[in-house]
């Protein structure tokens, strides 16, 4: 066991803390050549400019959105979903799974064909003499494309959380007089909660970092975070302030996933410290 684990270090060394340590240097790094090392600080001063804040908040109000639609489509999915017996249940989400194999890029690339103004919804619309409507290269379309492209991961953490509810609780629950409703509220969607809060972080982490979704749906009318970053290595060439954006973006990032642990930790000392307080009452 211990050589796998040696393995699994040389791996995490070579491919997680290297590259993060070099982003970092970059970062860093007053010169564009990272061999002639010369410390600043002004990368990271640059990108709290108004103009690079802005984006940065355009950026986590569109993931968020995205993230947000993703579970109010999603969980009502994994659950109706769960319902099912297993070889039912097990070929619906392969639906989702099966459109993951696609390399990304062309899933996005597929909605071109399905938004376009000639496209295949604004000719169905047509058929009943509505449209054509502009679907193209507006929030509305990275917003469909992001949920789209992102929703298994919402889809997939509930699901599985919801299989291991162990059904003699929901039973336990209707013989003490709960209808489906109050089941529901008072079991099945507080021990969902778990997945819920995966799949929040595996929307919410992608959408905001992405930049292939904005720039084919939103025809570069929307400059989002991960496009600033995608510029500035392919276009601009300031290896350094992409790097700072990048650090900063990776803080935001361990930020959002710490954060529900931390409130849960909270609520349960609240809860015990309640409890010690009804005791000793």
């Amino acid at each position: 066991m211990k050589r796998y684990a040696y393995i699994y270090a040389l791996w995490g060394i070579l491919f997680i803390v290297f590259p993060l340590t070099l982003i970092l240097l970059y970062s860093l790094n007053a010169n564009k050549d990272i061999v002639n090392f010369s410390f600043t600080l002004n990368n990271y001063s640059k990108f709290f400019e108004p103009l690079y804040l802005k984006i940065l908040f355009v950026s986590l109000g569109v993931a968020a959105i995205s993230t947000l639609m993703c579970l109010l489509i999603g969980y009502p999915i994994a659950y109706i979903i769960s319902q099912f017996n297993e070889k039912i249940r097990n070929n619906l989400i392969m639906v989702f799974i099966i459109p993951m194999w696609m390399n990304f890029l062309l899933r996005t690339y597929a909605w071109l064909t399905l938004l376009g103004r000639n496209g295949l919804i604004n000719k169905a619309l047509g058929l009943i003499g509505l449209g054509p409507f502009n679907l193209m290269y507006n929030m509305k379309a990275v917003a469909i494309g992001m949920v789209y492209n992102f929703l298994p991961f919402m889809v997939l953490p509930i699901y599985t959380v919801l299989l291991k509810i162990d059904k003699r609780l929901i039973e336990a629950a209707k013989d003490l007089g709960c209808n489906s409703f109050m089941v529901f509220l008072k079991v099945i969607f507080p021990l969902s909660l778990p997945g819920i809060y995966t799949g929040i972080t595996m929307v919410f982490i992608p959408a905001i970092s992405t930049f292939v979704i904005p720039n084919l749906l939103g025809g570069n009318n929307f400059y989002l975070i991960g496009n600033l970053i995608e510029k500035q290595f392919t276009f601009t060439g300031d290896w350094g302030f992409g790097s700072a954006i990048s650090i900063v973006l990776i803080v935001i990032m361990i930020i959002f996933m710490v954060l529900p642990g931390l409130l849960k930790k909270n609520k349960n000392k609240e809860s015990k410290g309640a409890v010690a307080y009804e005791k000793i009452d």
